[in-house]
């Protein structure tokens, strides 16, 4: 089970920056995101056509961040995470869609083709608890 405190983390902040790879080659992207807690996803809109997604396209393994940004050492928050993109479709892509669009209205604007970043591993920093305190969720493998 994810500790309350992380999911509470995602679900106050709406940017993810998104790690691709590609041939050996690393890029990084900042988009906007809404947490499925049912799924334990990011979903994200993003342009088939655009670099990040033509890597994430070939190779869905991806790792991205959230962060709190603060100059206090005190007040520092931030996730680290694992995950696998796959491309909407069918019931999940009009829930989420509609969740999205909710979230973001402008999206109404442009074409929005929705993504969903499965998670696999969080690692929270957390210094309201303690200088360097970590927590620590990993998804089990069947």
């Amino acid at each position: 089970m994810i500790d309350k405190r992380i999911i509470d983390f995602i679900q106050e902040h709406h940017l993810l920056t998104l790690s691709t790879s590609k041939d050996n080659l690393p890029y990084c992207c900042n988009v906007f995101y809404i947490y499925n807690e049912k799924n334990n996803s990011l979903i994200f809109s993003s342009d088939t056509k655009t670099k990040h997604a033509q890597d994430f396209i070939e190779n869905p393994e991806v790792a991205g961040t959230i962060s709190l940004e603060t100059k206090d050492i005190e007040k520092i928050q931030g996730v680290q995470l694992l995950g696998e993109i796959n491309e909407l479709k069918g019931e999940d892509l009009e829930k989420s869609f509609k969740q999205y669009l909710n979230a973001y209205p402008y999206g109404r604007l442009l074409e929005t083709h929705l993504w969903e970043m499965k998670l696999t591993f969080i690692k929270m920093t957390h210094n309201k608890l303690g200088f360097g305190k970590k927590l620590i969720w990993e998804k089990k493998v069947n």
